[in-house]
């Protein structure tokens, strides 16, 4: 055979193993209003960067029938490309070959790209559409799952991970996506579940379907396992690129910069009008963050689940920044059981890759109640601690108007190694509110006077002038200035700058033992 003949049998496998499982069920898979496998890869990656590995790896079967049904590829797309230039690993589950499920060789095919993107500091990104094991496979299938289970852990905090959910999910497949950083879904299309419906009928008889068990909605606002809900597929990958704005490669670099078109000296007069006179009435922390980040963006992580927290990634004078922010609009912005799972997850994120953490405070305590002290509402809000003091990034808090009680330890006081602490002068910063504090310091007095409800309104302005300002905590050096709050941007940048070169280490250990 002439070396022309050996290219024309090259081309010819190689446009068979970009069919997939055939014309038909792409066609399918499209009237389910999803793409094809390569279709994912083109939006995801930079135009004509993705370089394909193992594209003639094929099942090893010989059980139930599969011994002639060999697909190159055996059901994942895997390789390399760019986004917005920078080197990312990429996997592709193809539903349309064995409805995407996992065999050996498609777990190698993964496994191989982990290590990959581990030794060369890289990011990967699993696009994630399969039925789950192959049955049969057996136990073969199963652990191929584990040696993946394995490398997402040992990746974890090296290099980014990104599991993009785009069909079904199901039992041992999810704990994958679950050890990644970002979880992404897509109303309509996609699911994660351990136990499918079915399952759950039999055993809980309980009636429910996939949308309403394991859909993008339930996951990203009340469960908390997907950060993002997207409408289509292409909107999704279109977020997961803007998403890498704010990413550096791996652990050992510094995110890339932002463009810079914002003035760093810019005040925003908005700032003086956003937090209402009355302390007691609410407004969004979103202005807030909107008036103070470069060109007003924020992206926003896990926007709907534990929304009385605000997380997510921002430029600040060009420095990659991740904000951590009480969101009084929301339950008054309290810390419960959700809200400190969801801000220790996202400030250890931002540690380990290097991703400075900017704080706008406004925390009036932790949320009372039998359901969230029987819930754990110590060893969760345990967490957002423990995720504060151990932070050695650039740390800056500004604190817009309450700090109360042990939630101002929590939100990176200047005790668990805040960097820079400033203080709007509205600031309240207290063991607790004034009206909770006349009421406990002077209860008898009150319950004495001729005229109760007077003797408390005497009290609380006593307790508004005497503590409840920011004045006494900057006395201290607890917080390093006082600003006005249109000064909020120049200072928080310059706060960044002189940090830039900041060094901080932990006690030498093993690992921390965070009290999950």
């Amino acid at each position: 055979m002439s070396i022309h003949e050996k290219l024309e049998r090259l081309a010819e496998l190689r446009r068979a193993s970009e069919q997939g499982g055939g014309a038909d069920r792409i066609k399918a898979q499209h009237e389910r209003g999803k793409l094809s496998a390569r279709e994912r890869i083109d939006l995801l990656l930079d135009e004509g960067s993705f370089v394909e590995l193992d594209r003639f790896v094929t099942h090893r079967s010989t059980d139930f029938g599969l011994e002639d049904k060999k697909v190159l590829g055996d059901g994942v797309v895997t390789g390399y490309g760019t986004i917005h230039g920078r080197l990312v690993y990429v996997f592709s589950q193809d539903f349309t070959v064995f409805g995407g499920s996992l065999s050996e060789a498609h777990a190698e095919k993964i496994v191989k790209l982990q290590e990959m993107a581990l030794k060369n500091g890289a990011p990967l990104v699993g696009l994630n559409d399969s039925g789950g094991a192959r049955i049969q496979e057996g136990v073969v299938s199963l652990g191929g799952y584990a040696d993946i289970f394995l490398r997402n852990t040992l990746a974890s905090g090296v290099v980014p991970q990104v599991s993009v959910i785009l069909g079904p999910c199901a039992g041992g497949a999810v704990y994958s996506p679950a050890i990644t950083d970002f979880v992404y879904m897509v109303r309509g299309t996609s699911y994660m579940f351990v136990t499918g419906p079915n399952v759950v009928k039999t055993v809980t008889h309980e009636d429910i379907d996939m949308e309403a068990l394991g859909g993008a909605d339930v996951h990203a606002s009340r469960s908390g396992v997907a950060h993002f809900a997207c409408d289509s597929e292409p909107a999704c990958l279109s977020s997961v690129r803007e998403l890498f704005e704010f990413l550096p490669q791996n652990n050992a670099e510094l995110p890339r910069p932002g463009r810079n078109d914002d003035p760093p000296d810019r005040q925003d007069e908005r700032l003086l009008e956003v937090v209402p006179d009355n302390p007691n009435r609410p407004y969004d922390m979103h202005e807030v963050i909107g008036a103070v980040m470069d060109g007003g963006r924020f992206y926003e992580v896990h926007a709907r689940f534990a929304a009385n927290i605000l997380v997510g990634f921002a430029h600040l004078g060009g420095h990659a920044v991740g904000i951590v922010a009480n969101q009084p609009a929301v339950l008054a912005g309290v810390l419960d059981i959700d809200s400190s799972d969801k801000g220790a997850r996202f400030v250890r994120f931002c540690d380990a890759f290097n991703i400075p953490l900017v704080v706008f405070e406004d925390v009036p305590g932790f949320l009372p109640g039998v359901a969230q002290e029987h819930g754990g509402i110590i060893r969760h809000g345990a967490k957002l601690l423990y995720a504060f003091s151990e932070a050695t990034v650039p740390k800056v808090t500004v604190i817009t108007r309450k700090a109360y009680g042990g939630a101002y330890d929590v939100m990176n006081s200047k005790h668990i190694r805040g960097d820079v602490n400033l203080a709007w002068p509205q600031a309240e910063i207290a063991v607790m509110g004034p009206k909770g504090a006349v009421e406990i310091l002077f209860r008898k007095e009150i319950a004495e006077a001729d005229d109760p409800e007077s003797a408390v309104d005497q009290r609380i302005e006593e307790y508004r002038h005497k503590f409840a300002h920011p004045y006494v905590a900057a006395a201290r050096g607890y917080v390093d200035d006082v600003i006005d709050p249109r000064e909020t941007r120049p200072r928080l940048i310059s706060a960044l700058d002189m940090l830039r070169n900041k060094r901080d280490s932990n006690p030498a250990r093993k690992h921390g033992n965070i009290p999950l």
